[in-house]
């Protein structure tokens, strides 16, 4: 009876410790819904719907901040030797040029919500301190347009060097990236400096101006087309080039930056689009062209190439 008892007793431990499992079975199951708090990890992943992504560019800024050089100021676009900001192709407001600013956001709004911190003759050197300067108007997009001034020194040796413009270029990039992690960048390419000379070298007016120290490193002696002229124009030209792929690869390490993918160097400046002044920086008809590239660029559903 005894040995009974205890084999009776035996398979009740049984069934109670079965049924004490398949209850707590039931209630961890219960403890996922309720009012408790959902598990981490992957299991909630697939237990809810996942938020809409943010786009990583939108093709409508509000406000627009511009950094640079001469080109951007519109320099010997209106007078000679002398800034025109308001037919600059990022942020004038001037009817003739209907500027990337004027594009986004309407005359009366680039008019409020757009700042040119471009200086004539600034270098890649010159960024970081205007990127700061552009920071304190928290623009949601800021354009860039600089490095033409880098090879345009009194002679090829003097030409920044392409390592020094990229650190100085990552420099600008992460003092806005600190301040602003949301702003969107448009990088323009650097212009071709060498079509620019073959452009301008058959004026007689453009090549006084020139002698007064217009980018000399690819003007200085227009007519000289000697062995030791040609190297020191291509010397030049290939330090374009080397800009230019400092600017294309520095700006694709940023979700937020569009380069144009090299539409400015590429842009066949004519008579027309240059000053007719010195046959180098653009007239008001190669600021609105510079625009409408900058536009195509900002407002495109994807990077160009």
């Amino acid at each position: 009876m005894e040995q009974d008892r205890r084999r009776h007793g035996g398979r009740a431990r049984a069934v109670l410790a079965v049924v004490a499992a398949a209850v707590l079975g039931v209630a961890g199951c219960d403890a996922v819904g309720g009012g408790d708090p959902a598990p981490s990890g992957s299991g909630a992943r697939q237990g809810r719907p996942s938020p809409s992504p943010t786009p990583s560019w939108d093709t409508g800024p509000a406000s627009v901040a511009a950094v640079g050089d001469s080109i951007t100021t519109g320099f010997d676009a209106c007078g000679v030797l002398s800034d025109c900001p308001e037919v600059s192709w990022a942020t004038g407001t001037g009817e003739q040029v209907d500027s990337l600013a004027v594009r986004l956001l309407g005359r009366a709004g680039a008019a409020e919500r757009s700042w040119n911190h471009a200086v004539s003759g600034a270098r890649m050197a010159d960024l970081p301190r205007q990127m700061d300067r552009a920071v304190r108007r928290r623009p949601e997009l800021v354009t860039v347009m600089i490095g033409a001034n880098d090879a345009c020194r009194p002679t090829p040796s003097a030409m920044t060097p392409v390592e020094e413009f990229r650190a100085n270029f990552e420099d600008a990039l992460r003092r806005l990236r600190t301040a602003l992690p949301k702003t969107q960048v448009y990088v323009a390419s650097v212009p071709d400096l060498k079509r620019l000379w073959s452009q301008g070298r058959t004026s007689p007016m453009a090549k006084q101006v020139w002698k007064l120290g217009i980018c000399p490193s690819m003007l200085a002696d227009p007519d000289a087309v000697d062995a030791a002229a040609v190297q020191r124009r291509e010397t030049v030209r290939q330090r374009v080039e080397d800009y230019n792929r400092v600017l294309a690869e520095v700006c694709a390490e940023d979700r937020r930056c569009r380069h144009d993918g090299g539409a400015v160097h590429a842009f066949r400046f004519g008579t027309r689009q240059l000053s007719r002044w010195d046959y180098f920086h653009p007239s008001v008809d190669g600021q609105a062209r510079l625009a409408e590239i900058a536009h195509r660029a900002v407002t495109a559903e994807g990077p160009v190439t």
